[in-house]
């Protein structure tokens, strides 16, 4: 059912209600008023521009010793002016007379004619490492070149496998005696350990001892066990390394901080030398021409 509310009447026209107070009308606010209201909150929330500064200036400080830390200060012997012997593009240590290089796939076709130039001179190149192995089925691509040209060319060669420390060692030293022909005039053969693998201290001691022992089983002479100098103190510096030839990766320094003994220096990764395109690997021998010599296989069986 529907019913009509009744509505009261004067003279025909509908009575308006009475307003209340504010009802039916919007409160208007001045912008200034508004602005006069908030701005207790905003002074509450803005920075002062000295604060806001002084922020800015300690990240600037803290973004620039972080950038010269990892990025410039590992560098920074590259740029320090030379005073001692400058060959190859680079400060050479002094007091070393033996010098040589290392390589790879990475230095592509190298001119070995040219480069065989380079054994006279003022800092003759006498040694000549290069990558053989990695891991356990991995043979570098130009090693079997390199190997061969080494030889023709009158350098003292040198192969190395590149150790990984989660492949079975006894699988990669047998890897590497397959592909390695070292005979009597070649250097020992060399371990290139530089990462962990996820292994603690103890696994990775045990996986390199594997290598070294399998090795030397095999070719009759200790192999050269070559790491970083950060790398040695942390996870191989035990008494049952001390037999093994030291070869030390040392870059952009004076002279080897390793107190204990060494044979060879890797020294820089910068080097410029005829013969090679880009930068490679230099090394000294830390002894005399005859003393290299009587590192080769043929005087130490």
């Amino acid at each position: 059912m529907h019913t009509e509310k009744s509505k009261k009447t004067t003279g025909g026209r509908k009575q308006a209600a009475p307003r209340r107070r504010g009802q039916g009308r919007t409160a208007i606010r001045s912008p200034r008023a508004a602005a006069a209201s908030s701005s207790p909150r905003k002074a509450a929330r803005i920075m002062p521009l000295w604060m806001r500064n002084a922020l800015a200036a300690v990240l600037v400080v803290l973004f620039s010793a972080g950038f010269y830390w990892f990025f410039i200060r590992p560098y920074a012997y590259r740029w320090k002016p030379c005073y001692g012997l400058k060959g190859y593009g680079v400060c050479l240590p002094c007091r070393y007379e033996v010098h040589g290089i290392d390589i790879s796939h990475y230095q592509g076709d190298i001119d070995w004619a040219l480069l065989a130039r380079q054994r006279e001179g003022e800092f003759p190149l006498r040694f000549v490492f290069m990558k053989a192995t990695e891991g356990g089925d991995h043979a570098d691509e130009a090693f079997a070149r390199n190997f061969r040209q080494a030889r023709r060319y009158g350098f003292v060669r040198g192969a190395y496998h590149f150790f990984n420390p989660r492949t079975d060692a006894l699988r990669q030293a047998d890897f590497f005696i397959r592909t390695v022909p070292l005979d009597s005039a070649d250097l020992p053969p060399v371990l290139d350990v530089e990462t962990t693998g996820g292994k603690n201290r103890d696994e990775l001691q045990q996986g390199v001892l594997a290598w070294l022992k399998r090795v030397e089983a095999h070719y009759g002479v200790k192999p050269i066990l070559y790491t970083g100098y950060k790398f040695k103190l942390r996870y191989l510096n035990d008494s049952a390394f001390l037999s093994y030839p030291y070869w030390i990766a040392h870059y952009y320094v004076d002279s080897v901080r390793y107190e204990g003994p060494w044979r060879f220096w890797q020294h820089t990764d910068a080097g410029i030398v005829p013969g090679i395109e880009g930068n490679v690997d230099l090394n000294v021998f830390n002894g005399t021409a005859e003393g290299l010599d009587s590192l080769c296989l043929r005087n130490r069986r």
